[in-house]
């Protein structure tokens, strides 16, 4: 699938690759096997596929996005931090939270990668109205990198995180219960055939 050049940060692995697995949204232990295993035959995009279900997907998003705006090259660096460190984000731990407070959580994370924290919450940051009738619903620095994201599983009927694609087909085989040993089989039959 095409990717917009402006997330070029989520993709991984040569353009010259045979083929290309798409993973929306669920990130896997898998990468490292592809890369020592595979190193030139599969190129890895990832796709947002935020669940509003979890009110604060959409900010762990946003988050992942102010990365890549600011330093393309740590967008994977910040998911597998995000990734390692999801629980923080569900929904039992940021019910009482402002969004700003998690914005403020996430900084911390993206100053990890080596993301300036004042630059990543100036991307995210929401004006303020006094007067109600000012109020425009406008987002912020991401809001509209996310809506391509969004537009993009909606078009391609993407309704469920993880979903992927092997070679832009859906691989229903695939379940985010995977370990590693799963992964592995999969792709060296998918590979080695």
């Amino acid at each position: 699938m095409a990717l917009a050049p402006q997330f070029k940060g989520h993709r991984w692995g040569p353009c010259t690759a045979a083929h290309v697995l798409e993973i929306y949204l669920d990130y896997v232990d898998v990468l490292p096997y592809i890369e020592q295993r595979y190193p030139d035959k599969i190129q890895f995009l990832f796709r947002h596929q935020v669940q509003p279900w979890h009110p604060s997907s959409t900010i762990v998003h946003e988050a992942s996005l102010a990365v890549e705006r600011i330093k393309q090259e740590n967008f994977l660096d910040f998911s597998a931090v995000l990734f390692g460190s999801q629980k923080q984000y569900f929904d039992e731990s940021v019910h009482d939270l402002s969004r700003k407070q998690i914005y403020q959580s996430l900084a911390k994370h993206a100053e990890s990668v080596g993301i300036p924290g004042d630059q990543f919450l100036n991307l995210l940051h929401v004006n303020s109205v006094i007067n109600m009738s000012e109020a425009a619903n406008s987002g912020n620095g991401v809001t509209n990198d996310l809506k391509w994201h969004i537009k993009l599983g909606r078009q391609n009927g993407i309704h469920v995180s993880p979903t992927c694609l092997w070679d832009g087909i859906i691989e229903n085989s695939i379940s985010s219960g995977w370990d590693l040993e799963e992964w592995k089989k999969w792709l060296d039959k998918k590979i080695d055939g």
